[in-house]
């Protein structure tokens, strides 16, 4: 198969993109993420159909954020988005006329970063992306696995601290409520409330006060030094490395790929993290370590691999 379209569906814009089977993008566009379900679902087909105008498209691949059954057709729920057992496969396709295949966001850029980016050489690899929640995806013998009912790898849902803070999700002590980009704003704010003559060059960047605190002002702050930003990120890595650690006991990997926004700050949170997955890895002096690699292709991921995907039927 040739060029398919990968989408790539956010909070705030939806992103179409006709991709090779390099995993190249020779064509993208971006409209607006619309409040409704039936507007969304219209948006997702006219982001198709304007993108691949000027090309011979053989099929469609969507990343969703939710729930996805075992067929890649319906959204069975998407925390996001007012999906409950939504068609999407068959409702796009009925609009775009082209083979459709629907994929958890995270499951696409997994794949994405597995075939086109920091994965490339190995054939069993677990992705975790740390952005605002935990995300991730599992390719085993360099097969993506979706589990039986097609749920698997929502890594950000284990529960790593009994009956400890409230997740979205509905349970508590969940690993993305100590690991993800909202924990490291927690624990930065607690921090700078707590010694604020630490957190002068944070506090200077936000209105002076803990609560004015964004995540942007935290990266910022870590880069220039700011021991409550640095030691923030530090927190944020000792409990993503030893998730790792866990997942190394289920999963066996020789990498972990890290992306989402918070890795985009590099070595700044990929070097604590390496050092908190070897410090809680079992066996850790008589076992060989799984590689910890920063993702490569970025926000790209998710749209290159839902391509993909769809070329694979």
């Amino acid at each position: 198969m040739g060029l398919t379209i990968g989408v790539d569906i956010g909070g705030t814009k939806i992103a179409a993109g006709v991709v090779d089977e390099e995993g190249t993008i020779l064509e993208t566009c971006k409209v607006p993420t619309p409040p409704t379900s039936e507007a969304l679902t219209e948006a997702i087909a006219d982001a198709v159909r304007t993108v691949g105008a000027d090309h011979q498209v053989e099929a469609v691949g969507i990343g969703a954020a939710g729930y996805v059954d075992e067929k890649r057709a319906t959204v069975l729920f998407a925390p996001n988005i007012n999906w409950r057992h939504e068609p999407l496969k068959d409702n796009v396709e009925q609009r775009v006329g082209l083979p459709v295949v629907v994929e958890n966001d995270a499951n696409a850029a997994a794949w994405g970063e597995y075939k086109f980016g920091a994965g490339q050489g190995h054939s069993d690899v677990i992705c975790i992306t740390l952005g605002t929640g935990l995300g991730g995806g599992i390719i085993i013998g360099n097969k993506l696995r979706r589990g039986r009912f097609g749920v698997a790898a929502e890594f950000g849902h284990i529960r790593v601290v009994p009956d400890g803070l409230l997740c979205g999700c509905g349970s508590q002590g969940c690993w993305e409520q100590y690991a993800s980009g909202r924990a490291l704003l927690r624990y930065a704010r607690q921090r700078a409330f707590a010694t604020p003559e630490n957190a002068e060059i944070l506090l200077g960047l936000g209105d002076g006060t803990s609560e004015g605190i964004e995540g942007r002002h935290v990266s910022e702050a870590a880069r220039q030094g700011c021991p409550v930003a640095v030691d923030s990120f530090r927190e944020l890595a000792r409990w993503a490395g030893a998730g790792l650690a866990d997942l190394a006991s289920l999963f066996d990997p020789s990498a972990f790929i890290v992306g989402g926004g918070v890795s985009d700050e590099g070595e700044l949170v990929l070097d604590p993290i390496r050092k908190s997955f070897r410090r809680w890895l079992v066996g850790n002096q008589w076992r060989p370590h799984a590689q910890v690699l920063a993702a490569q292709l970025g926000g790209k991921a998710g749209l290159v691999g839902a391509a993909d995907l769809a070329r694979q039927g």
